[in-house]
């Protein structure tokens, strides 16, 4: 791959955040790779995106995925059972950067990486079109190699701030990110919960963020469930980001001959408003 192309990639996800109205807010969407089926999750990610999504976060699936609630790990269970590998996630973004360029963010825990080989994997993320990583179990303070490997390859290293980081820690995280910095809303593990609920803890701790996190756009995820809940929750940040929702919407949908287009619909309702009743 040439430096040019390269060069191209990095910028999908800053490019997302560029020249924005305050109010429009970043959407991206968490889908595990391989569920509910291994021939679907091209298909869905085009179809997030023609329906609103403008970042994606593809979940590369784990046998004990110790920060997800039980949505993402029955996704991630299933996804295994449908026989999901790391190349087969490459091959997917592969196929997906043959007609779109939205930024791709793979998302998941470090022992797969470690196994793959951090170089070997950094480098077919890199060629197939992925532009950043998630990683929630590599603390900066173990996070070296993955680091120097990422920036190397030119992938974004996004990091993660929580309700208990402290204010130094959120300037360090700061420092050390690129792309933007994931701003998990609630304290536990993934899931949806009751807008209120998160309402009324994320207020002080995105005020927080946003005296110290100052280089790299804000997205606030955890706990999304509905357009309201986002427009709320986002308020005070770059845009948000929705996982075990949109899965339960899979999972509510399908595989019923019209699960796509009900699912597509949810996504437009997440990032419009639309109040078009969903037919099962």
């Amino acid at each position: 791959m040439s430096k040019e192309t390269l060069q191209a990639k990095t910028s999908r996800i800053r490019s997302v955040f560029q020249d924005r109205d305050k109010d429009d807010k970043v959407m991206s969407l968490f889908i595990t790779a391989g569920y509910p089926d291994l021939d679907s999750t091209v298909e869905l990610i085009l179809g997030f995106e023609e329906n609103g999504a403008e970042v994606i976060e593809l979940g590369m699936p784990f046998s004990d995925p110790l920060a997800d609630g039980p949505t993402i790990q029955y996704a991630s269970n299933v996804a295994i059972k449908n026989g999901i590998t790391m190349n087969r996630i490459f091959e997917m973004v592969s196929e997906i950067r043959k007609s779109s360029e939205i930024p791709i963010v793979l998302m998941g825990y470090i022992n797969p990486v470690l196994r793959y080989g951090v170089e070997e994997f950094c480098r077919k993320a890199a060629e197939s079109g992925v532009d950043g990583l998630i990683i929630p179990d590599a603390p900066i303070e173990e996070s070296s190699v993955l680091e120097k490997t990422a920036k190397a390859n030119n992938l974004d290293l996004i990091y993660l701030v929580a309700p208990n980081s402290t204010d130094e820690r959120m300037k360090l995280i700061d420092e050390h990110s690129s792309g933007f910095v994931y701003c998990v809303s609630v304290t536990g593990v993934t899931g949806a919960r009751q807008g209120d609920e998160v309402a009324k803890s994320v207020e002080r701790f995105i005020d927080r963020v946003n005296k110290n996190v100052i280089k790299n756009p804000k997205m606030v995820g955890f706990g999304i469930r509905n357009h309201e809940d986002a427009k709320i929750i986002s308020q005070k940040t770059d845009g948000f980001i929705v996982g075990s929702a949109l899965i339960d919407s899979i999972r509510s949908f399908y595989p019923n001959n019209e699960w796509k287009r009900n699912v597509f619909s949810f996504v437009k309702e997440l990032k419009h408003g639309d109040h078009k009743k969903i037919q099962k």
